[in-house]
Parts: C-alpha cells; structure tokens; sequence
C-alpha cells in the first residue's frame, strides 16, 4: 500500500485489510514523502502484521517496487490507501491463485465516493469493469483499457516482479500489457471484493500520467510490439468517432487499413482517408488479418462480438477491440 499524505484515510483502509479473514499477512505501507503523518497514522495501530518503509517522494511507481522488493509471500495483494477492502478478498483471492491456472486475480469492484455512495457519472465504467472476468475476456479487451481494477489485484509475485515502470503512462496498465505479453493469464473473482473511492485527489483525476492521450500511447505501443507486429495489414470496424482516429493513426504509421466497416448507413460508401466504408454483412470471413474493432457506443462491443464470431474470428487471437 503506497501512501503519500493519505491520513485522512489510511486507517480505514489498513484496518480493512488486518480485519479480513486471511490472518496471515504481512502488509506493506510504502510512505512516499508524506507530510502529514501517514506513517504514524499506520504506527499507531502497533500491529505487528503492519511494516512501514519510506521512499523519498520518488512517486507510486518507485513506491510500489520498493514494496515488492521488501515482500516475502509468494503471492502479493495490491491495496490503496483510500480504498476498503472485502473481509473475504485475500483469502478468496489466494485460495484462486492456488487453486487455479490464473497469476493475477482481480475481483469486481464498487466504485463510491469517499462517504461510500455511488458514483453517477463512473457507473458505465463500473458496469464495464465488472462485466469481464474471464480471460478470454479480459486478455481480447486488454486494449480498450484494463478491466483488471489495481487495488483490487492480488497475483503471484512472479508478475509484481516484472516491476512497475516509471513514464508518461499508466503504471499499472503497463505492467498488466507486459504481464499479458510475458504469458501470465488474468481472471476477476465474480464477487465484489473492494470498495474503489472516487475522491478528488485521485491520481486519475489530476495527473497527466492517466490521461486518454497516455493510455492511448500505452496501447498502441503494446499493439505494435504484440498483435500488430511484422507491418501486415489490418481491417477496421468502426468509422465514426472512435474509429477514424485508429484510421488517422495507422495511415501516419504507414500500416495498410485493408477494408473499413461501419453499421452507420450515412457513411457506408463513403471514402475516409483512402478506404471505402463498407458494411457489416460485407465482412469477409476470418483469414489470419487482425480485426480491429474501435466503437464507443455503450453495448455496441457485445453486439458486434458475436457477428464476428460467425465468421471465424476469435477474440484475443485475430480479433482486437479498442479505444
């Protein structure tokens, strides 16, 4: 658990963890250069499950390795300092990883403000989220943005390892590409094991690291180091808003766009950068080409999965949706 000037919170947080029902822990409070007591917040409680190590304002990427190196456990749970935690969420989620073929488990999520009540304008991201538990699901959907909730993750200490990367982009939705990329598998118990705050002070709210720009710069060198490799040709679904920027793109990365699919009956037909619109019952049966699905509309990806599978696509292996 990485803290910076996180007293106001800490207690109930670390507190959710100590009071679950896996006692046998050891939890790693990681202070990157708090200046209000954090630490002696977590101190206070004089438990001697509770480490407290100190970082240099270095920020969470640094902060989270350091609490990496200092583990021991051959499994490790990530935790945030305002976030409260499941009784069960440790002990189900290590009894997954022992039991199961998955490295990383996650769980579904509430997403609450700091008084604990839903959050209105996060509930289409919430539905998203804990829509997609399988691996299939979550590795085909790894870029459109990760399902996998940071706090709510606990994984063998192998994929932790990896190490978090500091850069202009998400920490964790890098490791989690770099994890997926390296052969680790991904699952989300069907339960909702944490309490996610929306507080303002969150770092996805006022750093540039997590904005649309950075995860977009994530994703697309993942797609080109992973799926896109090797400068072959790909075919898009989707020429509206979410869709002609991946065309922009691919035409300034000088990567052919082979054919371009739209259901909108306004563009079909229509020449965009170069390619014809066509439409979705003319889309040719898979043949080894990457589809890459880039629509925005709500419901809009479960529609389309299914007409992609009737024609040979397999999400996650020639079928890639973004965002």
């Amino acid at each position: 658990m990485p803290v910076r000037n996180g007293a106001t919170t800490i207690l109930r947080a670390v507190r959710s963890v100590l009071d679950g029902t896996l006692r046998s822990i050891e939890l790693i409070v990681v202070d990157d250069g708090s200046s209000d007591g954090s630490a002696d917040v977590v101190a206070s409680l004089k438990d001697s499950r509770v480490r407290v190590l100190k970082s240099g304002f270095e920020g969470i990427a640094t902060a989270l390795n350091i609490g990496v190196k200092a583990a021991t456990a051959p499994f490790i749970g990530r935790m945030d300092v305002d976030d409260i935690a499941s009784p069960y969420r440790l002990e189900w989620q290590v009894d997954a990883l022992r039991r199961g073929q998955a490295d990383i488990v996650g769980s579904r999520v509430r997403i609450v403000d700091l008084e604990g009540n839903a959050v209105a304008s996060m509930q289409r991201y919430e539905r998203w989220i804990n829509d997609h538990c399988t691996w299939q699901d979550i590795s085909g959907l790894r870029f459109v943005e990760s399902p996998l909730v940071h706090p709510s993750v606990t994984a063998r200490r192998e994929v932790f390892e990896l190490g978090y990367r500091n850069g202009h982009f998400p920490e964790d939705y890098d490791l989690w590409l770099r994890a997926f990329a390296a052969g680790f598998r991904a699952e989300k118990l069907p339960d909702v094991l944490l309490d996610w705050v929306d507080g303002p002070g969150r770092l996805t709210r006022c750093d540039a690291r997590y904005s649309p720009e950075a995860f977009d710069r994530c994703r697309r060198e993942y797609l080109l180091q992973g799926p896109l490799r090797g400068g072959q040709p790909v075919d898009l679904w989707g020429a509206g808003k979410t869709g002609k920027p991946w065309l922009r793109w691919w035409r300034r990365m000088q990567r052919p766009v082979r054919y371009l699919y739209d259901i909108n009956p306004r563009l079909i037909g229509e020449r965009i950068h170069g390619v014809v619109v066509e439409t979705a019952e003319q889309i040719r049966a898979a043949d080894g080409t990457m589809m890459i699905i880039a629509v925005g509309a709500e419901g809009a990806r479960e529609l389309i999965r299914p007409a992609l599978e009737a024609k040979g696509y397999i999400l996650g292996r020639d079928a890639w949706f973004v965002a």
